[in-house]
């Protein structure tokens, strides 16, 4: 009900209606709604345990600055009675003090209540953003293979700084201008019940007036948040395809609608801000016509002795402090109410159930041969009866051996690296490794025993020696240096300005895809695993490069256990095994020669095109 009271007086800002186009936190501040507001707020509440002491302290910091917002209009207008109209200045030194030391408290309770509910927010706002980003860690990997990482991202960052924001202003102006509101009221109400009806007959004219502008302006934000996205993402695809423009020649194609996206942009945002120009020339109006009928009103009551011009001018300033509370009151609540939203989709994601743990009395594996056997291994990534990516799957690799896994998108090859390193747990057969079956053992250990070479080479923002450190970090320079070496990096990094303190920027950029995958490799070797997977990234190398990476691939893949998603055929000649997939079952196993002789799905896929436009994850 008091949402809906105060919805007239709360209106679209320019910065919003950009925010929501852009995707900044504003955004999500005019399109979250909470579904459980209460178990939410509950939720905060028991973060905000540790501080309930100094939160009872800033709530009666704000107490007290509200009280003397009130008293320090209430004693100019008893000055004015009974010094300045009276010609009385016996205790006017007195007064005036007391309303100067109103002054100088109402500053100190105010940056009190500022200082500590800061204090209370940010260190709510880090233990809540600790544990998320410690839950995130501690998720499957299926989460995230289901949710976009740019929604995941806005909850970390969007959502928790919407509820720090709101913690640290909107907290205590919401409950100010309760306190504003309900006291200016109560106040008038004592003074001059009459004085104050009057003083209230502007009230359904700014309510009937706000409605009948954001009615419009709702609308034309809508529309221009709408042309400001479609601009946004006009501008960002051709930016990103300018290789595509350039190439086709479009240049006046894309520049010509462009300008009518923008021509439609400043229609809209000139309506849009025309009648959102309307708000603050209404308020003044209005509060004008406040002023005109407390002077005017006021003025013929004080004739007749009815109040004095005291209480005249405690009216006027009291009237100027009444529609204050009532916008700041609406935007607030509005805040409020989104971050709590914000806060609910922040515990979605706590709620969310951890990666299974390991059983009681996990193995550690302290060496590992790299014996791996699967045994009838079926999985569907759809547990509610949808189709199964991997059906009986069986085979055996020795230790030292490499197996290839070959076959059109879909088979079910990267399903197989997904199970072996338990990022999932195969629904139905055995996998084991040295005999153990790998749900015996701690995921922590498995995986600590295996080292990955994907196809997108992934790296840090940071040195490159700390990236190739990422593999193991106790590392020595030197151990980092001789795996460097091995990988065929040393060289490209010692032609860099800082060789290995060179920092890379965000996912490696400013060094080649190629020179990205060799420190990947490097990392590898470092990591000294004893199971190698490999999801081979050669395709978009020149020549040269990928000699490199194979000859540092062989090195690494020499005496370990390696698991290779086949691309290209002349990277899968000399292996020991090739498994063929097609729809999740096993067609076909054995060597290279052995396949072609068969002449069966691995022939046919050797024939028709080169494995790799075949392949793509």
């Amino acid at each position: 009900m008091l949402k809906a009271l105060l919805e007239p007086f709360q209106y679209p800002r320019k910065e919003e209606a950009l925010a929501v186009a852009t995707g900044s936190p504003s955004a999500a501040k005019s399109k979250l709604k909470a579904r459980n507001w209460s178990n939410t707020l509950r939720r905060i509440w028991d973060y905000l345990a540790h501080s309930r002491a100094k939160l009872t302290l800033v709530l009666i910091m704000v107490i007290l600055t509200s009280g003397l917002a009130l008293l320090g209009p209430f004693l100019i207008g008893r000055i004015l009675d009974i010094h300045i109209i009276a010609r009385d200045s016996s205790g006017l030194s007195f007064m005036l003090i007391g309303l100067m030391a109103v002054f100088i408290l109402h500053s100190a309770t105010s940056y009190l209540q500022n200082i500590w509910m800061i204090g209370i927010a940010q260190r709510t706002v880090y233990e809540m953003r600790t544990d998320l980003f410690r839950h995130l860690h501690r998720l499957p990997i299926s989460f995230f293979d289901i949710r976009r990482h740019g929604e995941l991202m806005s909850r970390v960052t969007n959502d928790m700084e919407n509820v720090s924001s709101t913690l640290n202003t909107s907290f205590i102006q919401l409950v100010s201008s309760i306190l504003a509101l309900g006291g200016t009221l109560g106040v008038m109400l004592w003074l001059s019940p009459l004085l104050t009806l009057l003083t209230m007959l502007v009230i359904p004219m700014m309510v009937f007036g706000m409605k009948w502008i954001t009615k419009r302006t709702n609308r034309l934000f809508k529309e221009q948040q709408r042309n400001v996205g479609e601009m946004n993402g006009y501008i960002e695809e051709t930016i990103s395809g300018q290789r595509i423009v350039k190439t086709f020649s479009l240049e006046r194609r894309v520049i010509s609608e462009f300008n009518e996206k923008n021509e439609r942009l400043r229609n809209s945002a000139f309506w849009a801000q025309t009648f959102s120009g309307y708000i603050p020339k209404l308020m003044n109006s209005l509060n004008n016509l406040s002023f005109a009928i407390i002077a005017g009103i006021g003025a013929i009551m004080a004739i007749h002795d009815m109040i004095t011009i005291g209480v005249i001018v405690i009216f006027v300033e009291y009237s100027r402090q009444f529609t204050r509370p009532l916008n700041d009151l609406a935007n607030q609540l509005n805040t409020f109410l989104s971050a709590i939203a914000g806060a609910e989709r922040v515990f979605d994601i706590l709620d969310e159930e951890e990666e299974k743990k390991d059983i009681a009395g996990a193995i550690d594996l302290q060496t590992v041969r790299g014996e791996v056997s699967f045994t009838d291994v079926s999985f569907s990534y759809e547990k509610d009866g949808g189709d199964q990516t991997l059906i009986d799957v069986s085979f055996t690799v020795s230790p030292g051996e490499t197996i290839a896994f070959v076959g059109p998108t879909g088979a079910g090859k990267t399903t197989v690296i997904n199970l072996l390193s338990r990022f999932y747990d195969a629904d139905r057969g055995q996998i084991k490794i040295d005999g153990h079956d790998i749900t015996s053992i701690g995921r922590e250990s498995l995986r600590r025993r295996m080292a990955f070479v994907l196809q997108e080479s992934f790296l840090f923002q940071g040195t490159i020696l700390e990236n190739i450190r990422y593999g193991r970090l106790e590392a020595t320079f030197d151990e980092v240096e001789e795996a460097a070496k091995q990988a065929n990096a040393h060289d490209f990094i010692m032609k860099l300005p800082d060789q290995y303190q060179t920092v890379l920027k965000q996912e490696g950029s400013g060094i080649s895809q190629g020179q990205k995958q060799l420190l990947s490799i490097a990392r590898a070797i470092l990591a000294n695993p004893s199971i190698l997977i490999l999801d081979e990234a050669t395709s978009s190398i020149d020549t040269i490069t990928e000699i490199h990476i194979q000859e540092a691939l062989q090195r690494l893949m020499q005496g370990r256990t390696s698991f290779v998603i086949a691309h290209r055929l002349n990277t899968i000649r000399n292996v020991d095994q090739i498994i063929v997939l097609r729809e999740g079952r096993m067609v076909e196993q054995g060597s290279h020669s052995q396949l072609l002789e068969a002449k069966g799905y691995y022939y046919e896929l050797s024939h028709s095109q080169d494995l790799l436009d075949l392949e793509v994850h």
